[in-house]
């Protein structure tokens, strides 16, 4: 397994066909131009987001999905979960948005 910090905090880790991208709090549409960018060589992507991201990894799955690549992507999964925090008792959830190229 293979990892590279890639800008604006996104984190990318590549297995074979999948790309994992680890979404903060960048700017969206540069985060989805570089999505899109995996996209063209990838047929998979899938973005992880946690707590106070989710809505940026919403929003940059709806913008490639609905505005960039119209018909020609779609979500595949959605996967929302609440995991413990530190260990001190806190919850926080995460979302996992798998978006596949047509």
């Amino acid at each position: 397994m293979e990892e590279t910090n890639e800008p604006y905090g996104q984190e990318q880790t590549k297995k074979s066909e999948e790309t994992i991208i680890t979404i903060g709090n960048e700017p969206i549409m540069l985060s989805a131009i570089d999505i899109l960018s995996m996209l063209g060589s990838k047929n998979q992507v899938i973005l992880k987001a946690r707590g106070n991201s989710i809505p940026n990894a919403v929003a940059i799955a709806n913008i490639i999905t609905e505005k960039m690549l119209k018909g020609n992507s779609k979500v595949q999964k959605i996967t929302l979960d609440t995991v413990e925090a530190a260990g001190i008792g806190r919850m926080t959830s995460t979302i996992k948005i798998i978006l596949n190229k047509i």
